[in-house]
């Protein structure tokens, strides 16, 4: 049987977790060991506060989920299921995408994927903040039809920075910008009968705002060791195989544009869910704190089993589920 493996993205962050999965399964201890005694701390002791700083999300929700990862692989080989389950792809959303390049062998060292999404948090939460440090943009999420959420983004821009930038579900479209423009799509959309909600983030994540970030960010990734991914891993600015328009050539250049240009594009993850339907998985695994890409794959694909392990409780019940399932 097909399966498929998400990881979570940030905004899932809770003080606490991956503690049990730590003390439960040595080999999500070894990876919160690699890790480090800072991302350890905060990630069991850490505030509310504190983990929203993005610089402090992005590595522990990332070392949480390969925790969580390498816990849900032994508990398949442990139970037999490792023979009857084929990973058809993994996929992440946003930064999800980097516990998912890890999953897959590009980023081989646990350490080194920590320092990327650590750098990579510094550098989009700058580029989205003013000379004075206070935040430029925000974000809010639309609930209706992308087509008439993205005409109302075209009619709020005006001369300011507005964008669909994650296209979640059918009925879900997430807009960043400037906080002018997203003000004025947020009263566009009352007047259309559209809910937008606004969303607790620090900056407009995925939109133009990010392309001073995503410029630093291949230097940072440049500095790494990567590889030619193992497993295939359908990227978000694509929804399609991240390896698709590889030719040959310098395989680092190419994964390193690639991987940046995620941090200031568009998120499609209803096309990414849908290209698992079409290869005939039959169960999605959210891999990491939260169960926000589970509820996306039951609103794009009900025929698919949408499961999700972010502790020991969740670990077994999926377990459970999988062997009721082939």
């Amino acid at each position: 049987m097909k399966i498929g493996i998400v990881f979570a993205g940030q905004g899932a962050q809770y003080s606490g977790m991956g503690k049990d999965l730590y003390d439960s399964y040595p080999q999500a201890k070894e990876i919160f060991d690699l890790a480090g005694d800072q991302i350890k701390e905060w990630c069991f002791e850490g505030d509310a506060e504190t983990l929203k700083q993005t610089h402090v999300t992005q590595p522990t929700i990332y070392t949480v989920s390969m925790a969580a990862y390498k816990a849900l692989l032994a508990e398949l080989e442990k139970n037999g299921l490792s023979d009857k389950l084929e990973i058809d792809a993994v996929a992440g959303f946003s930064l999800g995408e980097y516990s998912a390049l890890t999953a897959a062998g590009v980023i081989p060292k646990i350490s080194e994927g920590v320092e990327i999404v650590a750098q990579r948090g510094t550098l989009m939460q700058e580029a989205g903040r003013d000379e004075d440090g206070n935040a430029k943009g925000t974000m809010a999420a639309a609930l209706g039809k992308r087509e008439k959420i993205l005409d109302l983004v075209e009619q709020a821009r005006e001369d300011g920075i507005l964008e669909g930038v994650n296209f979640n579900s059918p009925k879900q479209t997430v807009v960043a910008g400037d906080k002018a423009a997203v003000a004025r799509f947020a009263e566009l959309a009352k007047e259309n009968r559209i809910k937008a909600i606004p969303l607790s983030v620090s900056t407009a994540f995925h939109s133009p705002m990010m392309i001073p970030a995503a410029e630093k960010l291949k230097d940072v990734l440049r500095q790494a060791e990567l590889k030619m991914p193992e497993i295939t891993v359908y990227a978000d600015v694509t929804a399609d195989d991240i390896m698709k328009d590889y030719d040959g050539g310098d395989l680092k250049d190419y994964l390193v544009e690639i991987m940046a240009k995620q941090a200031m594009s568009p998120v499609y993850w209803e096309e990414i869910i849908r290209r698992f339907e079409a290869d005939g998985v039959k169960a999605i695994i959210e891999v990491g704190p939260g169960t926000t890409l589970s509820g996306l794959t039951k609103k794009t694909c009900k025929e698919i089993a949408a499961l999700n392990v972010e502790n020991v409780e969740t670990l077994q019940e999926t377990i459970a589920q999988l062997k009721e399932l082939v």
